[in-house]
């Protein structure tokens, strides 16, 4: 009769043990769907821009065999350039030089000094028609005798400057694109959207639009985007 009551009584205890599992269980269950549930969603802003500044940087070269020669070609291409841009509405405040180098070698099998004058001057304007339009003409520098310089200059840069006005805007459209997607999760999953627990700014980017590609600078013709990642808690 001992054994008996003595198996009972274990029998009751591990009834008892079970049930509070089970009740410890729910209650974590349902402290998850009250709240320790996240969902992870990220929300994108994307906007057209035009650019606002554009910069030219045109690099000519002068070469020859006399210091004095070549410096007088120099400052003719200078001169030049300068005509060139005038003649294509920049202003002299517009133009502005970005200094000069000179390089020298003896040639031994021809015997004679070899010099090379090598300058920059920059073209600056928030005019991006005119920038286009001269950029486009920069044949005539050529037709004028001047040997444009390709690893000293390029093409033109054009800049959005005015990103820090349209960031805030933007980043509220992509955390309210965000909360759209775990607005969605949640109803899928019959749950609520809660409070943030955690978000991330992705870095604005500004590249080429209408299917062009690269960073952006090569045209004015641009798009800024932005993403955030953002953690929400389901209710």
């Amino acid at each position: 009769m001992q054994l008996s009551n003595s198996s009972a009584v274990s029998g009751g205890l591990i009834a008892i043990g079970l049930a509070l599992a089970g009740l410890f269980v729910a209650n974590g269950l349902g402290n998850i769907r009250r709240g320790d549930a996240v969902v992870t969603v990220r929300g994108l802003s994307e906007r057209d821009v035009e650019a606002d500044l554009a910069t030219w940087t045109i690099a000519t070269q002068a070469n020859g065999n006399d210091l004095a020669t070549v410096q007088a070609k120099a400052d003719s291409d200078a001169a030049a350039v300068r005509s060139f841009l005038a003649a294509n509405g920049f202003t002299p405040a517009e133009i502005q030089p970005r200094g000069s180098s000179v390089s020298q070698y003896f040639d031994s099998n021809a015997g004679r000094m070899n010099i090379t004058i090598r300058q920059r001057i920059l073209a600056r304007t928030v005019d991006i028609r005119r920038m286009e339009k001269a950029f486009a003409n920069q044949a005539e520098i050529i037709r004028k005798g001047v040997a444009l310089d390709s690893d000293g200059g390029g093409g033109v840069q054009y800049s959005f400057t005015k990103l820090n006005d349209v960031k805030p805007e933007m980043i509220a459209e992509a955390t309210k694109s965000a909360r759209e997607s775990a607005e969605q999760f949640a109803r899928d999953s019959d749950t609520k959207v809660g409070g943030i627990r955690q978000a991330t700014q992705g870095l604005f980017s500004i590249t080429g639009r209408d299917g062009e590609t690269g960073m952006g600078t090569e045209t004015p013709y641009q798009k800024v985007r932005v993403v955030t990642t953002i953690d929400f808690y389901l209710d």
